[in-house]
């Protein structure tokens, strides 16, 4: 494995296959930085759950090599689990449990002192601005104060490393915003490393240093956020409309200004350096080729359009 700069995680040839001969991980190379925030996109299927139970020890590999703060998974699990922190992707808190002693009993299961743990749960509970409900049963909390109960969990023991497992998922748009700001309040007041699986494009963009697209298992592409999003193209028009769109496919593909192109039933997707520019010349080679255009829009790419480039559009589960 790699030693020239400081790796939080890294994989070499990482793997996973079940009894059932499903290939979730198929030799996954991953390098993350240390005090970086990286986040893993996929579809659903795409191994990411995966890869990050075998990364916090919760699943053994079948074949590949993994390494979490210096710790091999396999051989030193004990020491990988006292460097992480983690929340996963479904809510796991005792409902009967009082905020505050679910936090007590995490910090016990760490043996932390009393004192410390007393410390740790009146800070972190003011991080996330639970600090008036710590005293009331878990079932009387709402969905968003769940998650910042879980997310201050996984802080509790001040891991070096936190897995994030689909951290908003199922929040309004308002309680994403808020854990987007308190973990960019963890970032800026320490050397923590996060890994996040996200299906939110936005948070990505919103969070990570670095996105690591998975798509069958293998890391397919990554970079930062913007240097992808700049790789896609200046502009993306999308086009849709009716007829036979191959020969206007193939007029547009030999375009020089054309970067790419990404196709659906729906629409299609052109990536060109200049859409304002462009766009006469697109729609003229379409009613010379016979394909009428019904509806047509120029946007900024994303990391959506970056995703959907790597990883197409059709749904599946595996």
């Amino acid at each position: 494995m790699s030693s020239e700069r400081v790796l939080a995680i890294e994989t070499d040839d990482l793997t996973k296959r079940y009894d059932d001969d499903i290939l979730a991980v198929d030799g996954l190379n991953l390098e993350v930085g240390q005090g970086i925030t990286y986040a893993l996109l996929g579809p659903n299927g795409a191994g990411k759950t995966t890869t990050i139970s075998m990364l916090t020890t919760l699943l053994q590999p079948t074949g590949g090599q993994a390494t979490v703060a210096g710790f091999d998974v396999v051989e030193q699990p004990d020491q990988v689990r006292l460097q992480i922190g983690v929340t996963f992707q479904e809510i796991v808190l005792d409902p009967d449990l009082t905020g505050r002693q679910a936090l007590d009993v995490h910090g016990r299961l760490y043996r932390q002192g009393k004192a410390e743990r007393r410390q740790k749960i009146e800070e972190l509970g003011r991080l996330v601005e639970l600090e008036e409900a710590l005293d009331r049963r878990v079932k009387t909390y709402s969905g968003g104060m769940k998650r910042r109960l879980e997310l201050i969990r996984g802080l509790m023991t001040e891991p070096r490393i936190l897995f994030l497992d689909e951290p908003t998922q199922g929040l309004d748009p308002q309680n994403r915003t808020a854990i987007w700001e308190y973990l960019h309040r963890l970032r800026s007041e320490g050397d923590l490393t996060i890994l996040l699986t996200t299906h939110y494009m936005e948070e990505a963009e919103a969070l990570a240093d670095r996105v690591g697209i998975i798509d069958h298992g293998r890391l397919v592409v990554e970079g930062s956020p913007e240097g992808l999003i700049e790789d896609m193209g200046a502009d993306v028009i999308s086009v849709s409309g009716r007829g036979d769109r191959s020969a206007f496919l193939e007029a547009i593909k030999a375009r020089a200004y054309v970067q790419h192109v990404d196709e659906s039933e729906q629409d299609i997707r052109i990536g060109v350096d200049n859409g304002n520019h462009r766009l006469a010349e697109l729609v003229g080679l379409a009613s010379q080729d016979g394909f009428v255009i019904q509806d047509v829009s120029i946007a900024k790419p994303s990391l959506g359009d970056v995703f959907l480039k790597y990883t197409g559009r059709q749904l599946r589960d595996r």
